[in-house]
């Protein structure tokens, strides 16, 4: 079902969570972006990569002691128990034989359980009985995360890895330089949970709209050889009446100034009208916390020589090659960068976390990519490398923090 919108008949395994069957495709223009249909009939390995990258990756942090706590072998199976119901997109599945509403069970108009969330981030449960009603169950990502009903709004919680559990104050610096340079962000907060640190950010998507992830605009079109994964995806979205050129200047530069390591093509991409199926836009950006160095030590941060990068390129220098147009920055916006780094770590619990010495590596680090970025910018001469191939990441797959 796409929102109330019949789809596919399909048939699940109950013993894997899989796809085994395909049968009648009813809405073809509402199947997931990027499943092809030909002579009426769906690509079935298509809509089951789709269908296990909507569920729990196996390599999240703590996922294996949840699966033996709920007693359930795989992932996949809670995409089950929850009609696969998302906060992310309107997509779930029906059993047949019901008259399940959209409306009166989706998660963007009615509470849902706290059980599953409460597991995957350890908590440990006294009683066997779960309620499995739950968005958690479709959250992708490798670090611990829940969703949360706050105040009546939907958010993401999500923690960081060790050892020094950085990825959250991260989130918050990064939409505060956001906030700076005047680009459309999703902006998040810190909380502490038993001293712990999250990240917490509320959902930018609506019971009408969709997020669609890059990956799926990609497969939208066949990649030639010679293009590049840029332009590929500059292509795709201009083929669906997108010009997204302005929004990705804005998204490699940002990444470029945090250093950004994990941008990949699942956390970022397009929104879109579900029943409609009218294309809106880019997304705003999120999901930045990979950055500053979050896994090196002091010294390496200083350095920048371990710095990875993605979604188009391996290295931050030749992907900001690909910037069309520097004119909308004001570095005066960014004078202040290391006070803003600085007021984001300053409270006594991030110090068993992130000491001084650590801190200052971020912010001299990070003022040096900035004073970098104006002289490159000064010196640009309009002509952007986006056909060339050069050094294009291969795979983009998403960091599992298991070192």
């Amino acid at each position: 079902m796409h929102k109330r919108i019949p789809v596919a008949q399909m048939e699940l395994d109950d013993a894997t969570g899989f796809i085994s069957k395909v049968y009648e495709v009813y809405a073809p223009e509402h199947l997931p972006v990027g499943i092809s249909v030909k002579k009426s009939i769906a690509d079935r390995a298509a809509l089951n990569a789709w269908w296990t990258d909507r569920s729990i990756p196996a390599s999240r942090s703590g996922v294996q002691e949840a699966l033996e706590t709920l007693d359930i072998a795989d992932t996949k199976l809670l995409l089950v128990r929850c009609f696969g119901l998302s906060l992310s997109d309107q997509y779930w599945i029906r059993p047949t034989g019901t008259d399940l509403k959209w409306d009166d069970i989706n998660f963007f108009d009615h509470a849902f359980s706290d059980d599953i969330g409460d597991i995957l981030l350890g908590a440990k449960k006294e009683t066997a009985e779960f309620d499995f009603s739950s968005p958690d169950n479709t959250s992708d990502g490798c670090l611990k995360k829940r969703w949360k009903i706050l105040n009546g709004q939907r958010c993401l919680l999500k923690g960081g890895s060790n050892p020094f559990r950085q990825q959250p104050f991260n989130e918050v610096i990064a939409s505060r330089i956001m906030d700076c340079l005047g680009i459309e962000y999703i902006a998040y907060d810190l909380i502490w949970d038993e001293e712990e640190p999250y990240s917490i950010c509320q959902d930018f998507v609506t019971r009408d709209t969709e997020l669609i992830g890059a990956w799926r605009i990609f497969q939208t079109q066949k990649k030639l050889n010679d293009v590049s994964v840029y332009q590929h995806y500059v292509n795709c979205c201009e083929a669906l009446g997108i010009d997204v050129v302005p929004s990705l200047d804005r998204m490699i530069v940002v990444d470029y100034i945090i250093a950004n390591e994990d941008r990949h093509l699942n956390n970022f991409g397009l929104i879109r009208e579900a029943e409609s199926l009218k294309w809106i836009g880019a997304a705003p950006i999120f999901d930045s916390g990979s950055s500053f160095g979050y896994d090196m030590l002091p010294f390496e941060i200083l350095s920048g020589k371990r710095v990875t990068c993605k979604p188009f390129k391996n290295h931050h220098e030749e992907q900001l090659k690909l910037v069309s147009s520097f004119e909308w920055i004001d570095f005066t916006k960014l004078k202040d960068v290391g006070e803003l780094i600085r007021s984001v770590f300053d409270d006594e619990r991030a110090a068993q976390f992130i000491d001084k010495k650590r801190i200052d590596s971020i912010v001299t680090s990070t003022e040096k990519r900035i004073r970098t970025l104006e002289e490159y910018a000064a010196g640009f001469n309009g002509k952007s490398a986006a056909r060339l191939t050069e050094d294009d990441v291969k795979k983009n797959i998403a960091e599992n923090y298991v070192k």
